[in-house]
């Protein structure tokens, strides 16, 4: 029987790369990290409509009582950017039967410096500014799947956030929630298929499929 997945797409900020360190380094301490990535994250994926994200990133951090000064010196720190352990090398298994890409909330150019720190090249990368809209949007989605040129049916999706999966649900996408520091799902959120901590479960829920 032909395999469920042609191809993977995936958060690259949350799912793939250990962005909350970079942040929490910038922010000065993990408490001002998190609650300025917390913050970010509530504006983009607020407001639906590209906005500059280095604006965001600016505003959010003035927002929690930060200099928005900080922005550009996350911007600076972005080559530090590390994956998770295991995701290389997960990922490397992956693209031997599946295609692989990325849908991601940032610029085109830092969502390109970020996907080249993940160690494996993509075939797809799709930013919020390219789409035009912020995920959970739907629209960034449907751009990777024009990019793929495949259906909803034959690609799954691999979240960081269970933000994603208002926007998974909308174009018809499978969702794998890589959980890795144990986020809250917002009020609402649908359910993802499967959950886990460990990006190497992923391995087993697509191979069988």
């Amino acid at each position: 029987m032909a395999q469920k997945y042609q191809a993977i797409l995936f958060d690259l900020l949350t799912a793939l790369l250990d962005s909350w360190t970079v942040w929490n380094h910038t922010a000065g301490s993990e408490q001002a990290g998190r609650a300025w990535r917390a913050e970010y994250l509530r504006l983009t994926y607020g407001c639906g409509a590209y906005q500059p994200y280095e604006e965001l990133v600016a505003q959010a951090a003035q927002n929690v009582g930060l200099a928005p000064e900080l922005a550009q010196q996350l911007d600076r720190n972005w080559r530090s950017l590390q994956p998770w352990p295991e995701v290389t090398a997960t990922l490397a298994r992956l693209q031997q039967n599946h295609r692989l890409g990325v849908v991601t909330n940032c610029s085109t150019r830092l969502g390109q410096l970020a996907a080249d720190r993940v160690g494996v090249p993509f075939e797809v990368v799709v930013t919020s500014e390219q789409a035009g809209f912020y995920k959970p949007d739907p629209r960034p989605y449907r751009l990777a799947l024009e990019k793929l040129d495949l259906p909803a049916q034959r690609v799954l999706f691999v979240a960081g956030s269970a933000y994603d999966m208002f926007g998974t649900a909308q174009v018809g996408l499978d969702t794998f929630w890589h959980n890795r520091i144990g986020l809250a799902a917002p009020a609402g959120a649908p359910a993802p298929l499967a959950e886990s901590a460990q990006i190497s479960d992923l391995l087993q829920f697509a191979e069988t499929r």
